[in-house]
């Protein structure tokens, strides 16, 4: 999960918030305390911290709630609404016909970043060009290469060419046709004048509507001379912090970039090419807080998961009040798809409360020894698994080589999960929503699929 350690101690703000029985002055300058620790644990610039407790402080104390919402709603609303100002410095970037610009000390993720950012915008429906401008990374060329190739889209370099502006220029010529085009540059180990020399001469060759600055948020506070330095030389507009995953220093790069005018467009989350997502400071804070991220959720699933007939059919059956396990089946198949189970509870509200108590590695196993049992299991099985008796069982088990103790469990899962998913789909609010959701579906398309069957 993004930033954890802060995440867990913001939690921890709110439980405690949850449980008070009032909500007094003293209440609120302990709570306030428990907030400027876990902002300071994160590595949060020191005045920023103040400035964020202080507006908690004045708010809560002085501002009445609103009609309805009670003193603990009024409270957490406050710090949800702080917490956002303190990371929103403007929008991500725009879904658009552009160039941009990567820029970058070495070791902050650029090349790969540039890699994931390609294919962003080619889930998006752009045609996606990426130019090899890095003529001092003897692998740099070869590694976008290969990105390129696993992303599926070109990639423009002129090996043992050190011209990296006249790479460029040949480069957005070679791409005039594509929608949008990124430039890998060089990165140095510290901010050399020749580094500063070379971007400035791409940026006037390219002239990118977007100049993206990565940087490792592990650095820390560190992050604010980087930027302060590659705005200066270039304008930069945009900053995609790498390693978000888990670190506890992200609150410091994200609070010293707040000293340009630059804004975080996007979250590197991990390793693998799909793990780079959109930053919004709302959808950021709200999943910090536990509250989870369920537009995420669904974006996430739209894009991972292709198979637009599987979900409608699962759509069709919660209709008619049916949950098989093939249903089942499916939703397993899709959530590994999705990533991890780690990530996917993150963007579910409440979920991240429950983090400490769940073995996630244990819990996927048993989602792959599931998947193995129902393998074993025939075309009418998986339809009526009400048909599933003692010799059945046994024969399940030896053919997935598994106990009749692992066919029980599952089937025990499925009864519960059967039951949660026949009281979604008895209620109508949440049924459209989930329509909406599971590949933009809609109550009469569903009521014509129901009707040729």
């Amino acid at each position: 999960m993004v930033l954890e350690g802060l995440g867990k101690s913001l939690r921890g703000v709110l439980d405690r918030l949850g449980k008070a029985s009032v909500i007094d002055d003293e209440m609120v300058n302990d709570l306030c305390k428990d907030l400027q620790r876990a902002l300071l644990e994160a590595d949060v610039n020191v005045k920023l911290v103040i400035e964020v407790t202080n507006n908690v402080k004045n708010r809560a104390l002085n501002e009445p709630p609103e009609a309805g919402r009670s003193m603990k709603d009024h409270v957490t609303r406050i710090i949800y609404d702080e917490l956002v100002r303190l990371v929103n410095n403007g929008d991500g970037l725009a879904l658009k016909p552009q160039t941009i610009m990567m820029v970058g000390l070495y070791g902050q993720g650029k090349t790969t970043t540039t890699g994931k950012l390609a294919l962003y915008f080619s889930k998006k429906g752009f045609s996606v060009g990426l130019i090899g401008a890095d003529v001092y990374r003897p692998a740099a060329l070869d590694q976008l290469k290969q990105l390129g190739e696993k992303v599926g889209v070109d990639v423009y370099g002129e090996p043992g060419e050190k011209d990296a502006a006249a790479i460029v220029k040949r480069g957005k010529e070679a791409f005039k046709h594509k929608q949008i085009v990124i430039i890998d540059t060089s990165g140095r180990h510290a901010l050399e004048d020749d580094l500063i020399d070379e971007i400035k001469k791409i940026a006037k060759v390219a002239q990118p509507e977007e100049r993206v600055l990565v940087l490792d948020s592990q650095v820390g506070q560190q992050a604010g001379p980087q930027a302060e330095a590659f705005h200066k030389a270039v304008g930069v507009t945009g900053v995609i912090l790498t390693k978000m995953d888990g670190t506890s220093k992200g609150g410091g790069a994200i609070s010293a970039i707040q000293k340009t005018n630059a804004r975080i467009v996007f979250l590197g989350v991990g390793e693998h090419i799909r793990d780079l997502e959109a930053f919004d400071a709302k959808r950021f804070i709200s999943r910090l807080l536990g509250m989870g991220d369920l537009s995420a959720l669904v974006e996430l699933a739209s894009q991972e998961i292709d198979d637009q007939e599987a979900m409608q059919q699962v759509a069709v059956n919660m209709m008619k009040g049916r949950f098989t396990l093939n249903d089942m089946y499916y939703q397993m198949s899709a959530m590994g798809k999705m990533g991890t189970l780690e990530k996917l509870m993150s963007l579910i509200p409440g979920m991240s409360a429950m983090g400490d108590k769940v073995d996630y590695e244990a819990t996927q196993q048993k989602l792959g020894v599931f998947k193995v049992i129902m393998d074993s299991m025939t075309p009418e099985e998986k339809e009526e698994p009400s048909i599933l008796k003692s010799k059945r069982i046994e024969r399940i088990a030896n053919g997935a080589g598994v106990t009749t103790h692992d066919v029980r469990e599952l089937l025990k899962q499925y009864n519960q999960s059967s039951k949660m998913m026949k009281s979604v789909g008895k209620d109508r609010k949440m049924r459209k929503q989930l329509m909406k959701q599971m590949g933009g579906i809609d109550l009469d398309s569903l009521k014509e699929l129901q009707g040729s069957e």
